[in-house]
């Protein structure tokens, strides 16, 4: 065991990526947000205060780019749920105006909203705070600052992302196949409800769509079989 290896806060948090799906997603991040930036730029909707491109958008290019599997990284998630919280933020902003209490009501509507529309992402956050304490640019935009250049922003990026992976050989948006996972796990001796029933014993939230899981269930349970029969 390795030095690291004995600290466990040093130890990789992501599973599945080699260190060139690492440098595909820095090249990836690279193109995406210089393109959303240029278009942006030539677009001309920006208004006068506000950079082109707003800092939650690094942090979605990171989920689109890195982890692009991820339901947090969907495009519904990052488009959704970064102009959901915009909204949130904005409104919070003009109704309440004590800037501590409007930074983390703006942030806690801004999470049950996404849950509620199902678009949670976790740079949504970010751009509710923004919207809330951003000051008089964003006051004078109201409700447009969700518009531009927040929800542009995120189609910018989700169509960067779009091509990216495409052209880099990754399915995004990302599909699991439900009936593909249901005979994996079949061949296995396992049913889609044990998956279910073993993600509510548990009680935690895990950032995987549940075919997946049942799928790295089931290749697991082979692989695992394998293993015993040549023992």
């Amino acid at each position: 065991m390795s030095r690291f290896a004995r600290h466990r806060w040093f130890v990789p948090l992501l599973a599945g990526a080699s260190f060139g799906d690492r440098l595909v997603a820095c090249a990836g991040v690279l193109v995406g947000l210089a393109a959303a930036a240029a278009i942006m730029g030539a677009s001309g909707t920006v208004a006068p205060g506000l950079p082109l491109l707003i800092a939650p958008i690094g942090a979605s290019a990171v989920l689109a780019f890195a982890v692009p599997a991820s339901p947090l990284a969907q495009p519904w998630s990052v488009i959704g749920g970064n102009t959901t919280s915009a909204l949130v933020g904005v409104g919070v902003a003009l109704t309440v105006r004590d800037p501590a209490l409007a930074a983390g009501l703006a942030v806690a509507l801004a999470i049950l909203a996404m849950s509620l529309a199902r678009c949670l992402h976790p740079p949504g956050g970010a751009v509710a705070l923004f919207a809330a304490i951003g000051g008089p640019t964003v006051s004078v935009l109201g409700y447009g600052f969700a518009l531009v250049p927040v929800a542009a922003n995120s189609a910018v990026l989700v169509g960067a992302a779009w091509l990216f992976h495409r052209l880099s050989g990754h399915a995004y948006p990302h599909r699991a196949s439900a009936s593909a996972a249901s005979r994996q796990l079949a061949s296995e001796g396992l049913l889609a409800i044990d998956i279910e029933r073993a993600i509510g014993d548990l009680g935690e939230t895990f950032d995987i769509g549940t075919e997946d899981l049942a799928m790295l269930v089931a290749r697991a349970e082979h692989h695992a079989a394998e293993r015993r029969r040549h023992g």
